[in-house]
């Protein structure tokens, strides 16, 4: 259970100091940590100060909303949703320990996606005041692979009109200038009720170990309507900003995100995902190579399509099963459009399983 928020009182964005400031004038001043929220990282101008009274002045400098939220030593306190641009303030007592400091939007998808960082405050007079907390005492267990195999029906989307054009219009809006292609691709994208039933395989293996350190390797071979094979090698993780998709920063476990969270493209039903991942791939159609940098989407997600025709059943698909592996292989930047309906690929296995290692 949360508790009440703090007092908090909304300011204008302004410019963040460059250097760490975490300063007390006079004993009874409290210390002031600016904060700066972006996509997907939290900085704190001080990840270290003494116990007693702290002003946090927080400015979304990112593109989409965002919160702060500070949580150890029984207590949890946050902000009200933080628009771009814009900025909040919180006035805390903290006692010593270490603090868990993140942003909770997306019932804490973007903490997931990296928002998050550590605050230590040592205690009143006693050492190691505004000392960091070294690296080696994070105390987080190593992460083993997870395995992901595509399994039951295997199926092709493609393109055309967005099915829940009505509840994603509003989301849409809320995307600023991207929202001219978004609107596009509700009309005629990926995330459609039009498919076609193929056959295939898709075996991906991800390493969660943090944004420079993430690593895949995964094989999918499929043959798409009109008996094209297609073969994509997946052997390098993709961290580079996507539009309408969040800087991945490599394997994401455990989000909830999509459709009417405002979380992520709104072009998706809502869902809960138990890998994600953006990828390079080496591209091949019939036997020859088409691409050595084709985007990848990975993703092992909740249930959304019916049985037998398999058209999208929900637009909130959160508390489905999460069985359904989902491949989606578009051109990289600058390269031709793939010769298949639309220009992407769009592949569902819809009895999947993953397993760690």
């Amino acid at each position: 259970m949360k508790y009440p928020y703090a007092p908090l009182m909304l300011i204008a964005a302004g410019g963040l100091t460059g250097a760490a400031s975490a300063r007390r004038a006079r004993s009874d001043e409290p210390v002031t940590v600016n904060v700066a929220l972006s996509e997907w990282t939290v900085k704190l101008s001080s990840t270290s100060l003494p116990a007693g009274r702290v002003t946090f002045n927080v400015t979304n400098t990112g593109s989409i909303p965002h919160a702060f939220e500070i949580e150890g030593k029984g207590m949890e306190r946050e902000t009200a949703l933080i628009q771009p641009g814009q900025g909040a303030t919180l006035v805390l007592t903290l006692a010593g320990g270490t603090y868990e400091v993140y942003c909770p939007v997306g019932r804490d998808s973007h903490r997931r996606l990296g928002m998050e960082t550590r605050l230590t405050v040592a205690p009143a007079g006693g050492p190691g005041a505004g000392a960091p907390r070294p690296a080696e005492e994070d105390g987080r267990a190593p992460l083993r692979p997870i395995r992901v195999t595509g399994g039951g029906p295997v199926i092709q989307i493609l393109p055309g009109a967005f099915p829940f054009p009505d509840s994603a219009g509003p989301i849409l809006r809320s995307f600023g200038p991207e929202h001219e292609a978004l609107e596009s691709q509700m009309r005629d994208g990926p995330y459609s009720n039009n498919v076609a039933p193929i056959s295939g395989r898709f075996v991906v293996t991800a390493w969660d170990l943090g944004a420079v350190r993430d690593s895949v390797s995964g094989v999918a071979e499929f043959t798409t309507r009109g008996g094209v094979q297609w073969k994509a090698v997946l052997d390098r993780v993709q961290t580079n900003d996507v539009p309408h998709h969040p800087k991945f920063g490599g394997v994401i476990r455990g989000l909830y995100y999509h459709g009417n969270t405002g979380v992520h493209t709104p072009l998706v039903p809502t869902i809960n995902s138990a890998v994600a991942l953006w990828s390079i791939a080496h591209l091949y159609r019939n036997g020859a190579l088409v691409s050595d940098s084709a985007y990848v989407h990975v993703m092992l997600l909740s249930h959304t399509r019916r049985n037998g025709d398999y058209r999208l059943a929900c637009w909130d698909c959160s508390k489905n099963r999460v069985d359904e592996l989902q491949l989606q292989i578009t051109p990289g930047p600058g390269q031709p459009r793939f010769d298949a309906p639309g220009g992407f690929l769009f592949v569902n296995w819809e009895g999947s399983s993953a397993r760690e290692e």
